[in-house]
């Protein structure tokens, strides 16, 4: 999770460990990668990481639990170089990476993530707005860990984003308490 505020501390209540990464790709790629390296150098390896937080959305209902099963960065711009919208130049990863599904009660989108708190239509197909949920994608993919990822829906990504996140931040910690203790405990 990016923010405590998110789970309002009621995950670690359920015996699970919790990484705090910050608002951000930079801050949730640097977050991850340590807590990766430190279970490698202690032979405990991560059965997978699961990304929980919050995001906005113009194709989900606000105050709705749903999964990501497949990740692009909404603001990645090399047009100008000839690559597409979204596309990182010269580097082996696709623009879209994915993931088996691990939730499949809940439904399922694209994932954007971006450095922005986007209150407009994003510049590529996302069902779900966020800011680090493909940064975690990326790690996990490049580092072989199974990776799962679902948002509690707080606002429309629109111009009244910003109320509508902090009205509704409060209600995720117990949607993602309600969704751990009935599918992973």
């Amino acid at each position: 999770m990016a923010l405590k505020e998110e789970g309002q501390d009621k995950i670690e209540g359920l015996g699970f460990e919790v990484i705090y990464c910050g608002v951000g790709k930079v801050n949730a790629a640097h977050r991850l990668t340590r807590r990766l390296v430190g279970a490698f150098l202690q032979k405990h390896p991560f059965p997978y990481v699961l990304n929980l937080g919050s995001a906005g959305s113009h194709s989900f209902t606000k105050g709705s639990l749903v999964a990501a099963d497949r990740f692009v960065q909404r603001d990645m711009d090399v047009t100008g170089l000839g690559f597409a919208w979204g596309e990182t130049p010269f580097e082996p990863d696709p623009p879209v990476i994915a993931f088996s599904r691990r939730f499949n009660h809940l439904p399922h989108g694209i994932c954007g993530s971006g450095d922005s708190f986007l209150q407009g239509a994003p510049l590529i197909p996302s069902d779900i707005i966020d800011m680090e949920a493909y940064a975690l994608a990326k790690i996990c993919l490049r580092e072989s860990v199974p990776f799962a990822c679902v948002k509690y829906i707080t606002d429309g990504a629109d111009s009244s984003a910003t109320q509508d996140w902090q009205k509704r931040l409060q209600d995720a910690g117990q949607a993602f308490t309600d969704l751990l203790m009935r599918y992973c405990i």
